[in-house]
């Protein structure tokens, strides 16, 4: 993969586990974060998800969703297909490294966003 022309660092390595629920991507600075399918979905950077102006929709019932495939596209981003069908989203490095870098702040938001509509997540009971 080609180092990007801002200096920000790129993936050296996108790698799906067996199951396709979990997703590692390792940077060409070292960093490296592994992201649950689910994680991924619901953050995923469509219009679908994140809104068209902003607000987004709250992802919801995506606890056992996989990744069937990873799609390049050019030298800048991938575009994930999960098993519920959602394509729309292309993750670029950028993004990637942003949810890698927020993990446990934006799952935490997730979590309290899903607690706050009234849901709760499958292994949360």
């Amino acid at each position: 993969m080609a180092h990007s022309g801002n200096g920000d660092p790129v993936p050296t390595e996108i790698k799906l586990n067996a199951s396709r629920s979990l997703l590692t991507v390792v940077f060409d600075d070292g960093q490296s974060y592994s992201m649950t399918s689910e994680y991924l979905r619901v953050y995923s950077p469509s219009a679908e998800v994140r809104g068209h102006g902003g607000g987004g929709t709250l992802q919801v019932g995506k606890e056992e969703v996989t990744i069937t495939d990873i799609l390049p596209v050019g030298n800048y981003a991938v575009r994930l297909v999960f098993s519920d069908g959602h394509n729309s989203g292309l993750f670029t490095w950028k993004v990637l490294l942003e949810l890698g870098c927020h993990q446990e702040a934006f799952w935490q938001d997730y979590l309290e966003r899903l607690a706050a509509a009234g849901h709760a997540r499958k292994e949360d009971g």
